[in-house]
């Protein structure tokens, strides 16, 4: 059973809050990242409650890419001020007239006219408390950060069930390999035998002690059981990180399986055996498939 709670990087939340003056609709977004980094996207009128939000996300994500969109509508008058762009509005005056002159255009230029016309006429939210603001946002934002810190967590529970499973299926495979391992010298030695047998007529004390010679530098050459007990001893701490692991894992689990390829690699280079051989690329394909899972944890 899993006791601790690995959280997957990536994850969506979504959270609403009202001060009775503006609705505020915030999502939040996560992707893999090495690092945290936060990115707020909202009104600029609102920018000053910027570092409020990223604080508040920072606090649940310690690790990947989060995409904060806040969304804020106005429910009352009191929240609105609508003024006149005036630069904007002596532009298009000046411009209609020169058109109406140069090319002799009929009509009038009236206010319902200028008023029509982009940027003439601006809406601007009335922040009288910016602090009151910033906190009615952030609560918005923490709502959405709760929603995306259980998307998390369950996408969390399934990577840790599928690299435990992982780990478990290495480790049978290294134990296969254990007991395979022993076998292989030996039978290089009865296949040694068998090839000088044929070249010379029975077996000499010299050619036997040659045989044992050649047999035990063989053996040195592929033993391997420094690199399965590595190994195996990975696996198990890949099990612990997981179920007993404080806080973000993911650069640990990183390292640690580096130094599965590593032992992996020096078995496969070490062997001298068809089965191991075999066995150490299956081996490999399941490390390959516990790194790609990896990088999806915080």
């Amino acid at each position: 059973m899993v006791k601790k709670m690995i959280k997957s990087m990536t994850g969506f939340g979504r959270g609403e809050y009202s001060d009775g003056k503006r609705n505020i609709t915030a999502e939040i977004k996560t992707v893999n990242h090495r690092y945290a980094d936060v990115s707020v996207k909202m009104p600029k009128r609102y920018s000053f409650a910027e570092e409020n939000v990223k604080a508040s996300v920072k606090r649940i994500v310690k690790r990947g890419k989060a995409e904060v969109a806040v969304m804020i509508e106005s429910i009352t008058e009191e929240d609105v001020t609508v003024s006149v762009n005036m630069p904007v509005a002596e532009q298009y005056i000046e411009n209609l007239r020169e058109l109406k002159e140069r090319y002799g255009l009929e009509g009038e230029i009236d206010i319902r006219l200028i008023a029509s016309l982009p940027d003439v006429m601006r809406a601007i939210p009335d922040v009288s408390d910016e602090e009151e603001v910033a906190d009615a946002i952030v609560r918005a934002v923490s709502l959405a950060a709760e929603n995306l810190e259980k998307m998390r967590k369950t996408e969390g529970e399934k990577l840790s069930e599928d690299l435990l499973m992982r780990g478990r299926l290495v480790r049978d495979i290294v134990g296969r390999i254990e007991k395979r391992a022993p076998l292989v010298a030996e039978e290089y030695t009865e296949r040694l035998r068998g090839r000088i047998t044929e070249i010379i007529e029975g077996m000499t004390d010299a050619a036997e002690e040659r045989i044992l010679m050649e047999a035990a530098v063989f053996a040195d050459k592929s033993n391997i059981t420094e690199e399965l007990v590595r190994l195996d001893s990975h696996m198990a701490q890949l099990e612990k990180i997981i179920t007993e692991g404080e806080g973000p894992v993911g650069k640990k689990l990183d390292f640690l399986v580096q130094e599965m390829n590593r032992e992996a690699n020096t078995i496969g280079s070490k062997s001298n055996d068809m089965e191991i051989t075999s066995l150490m690329l299956e081996t490999k394909s399941e490390i390959e498939k516990i790194r790609e899972q990896v990088q999806n944890i915080e």
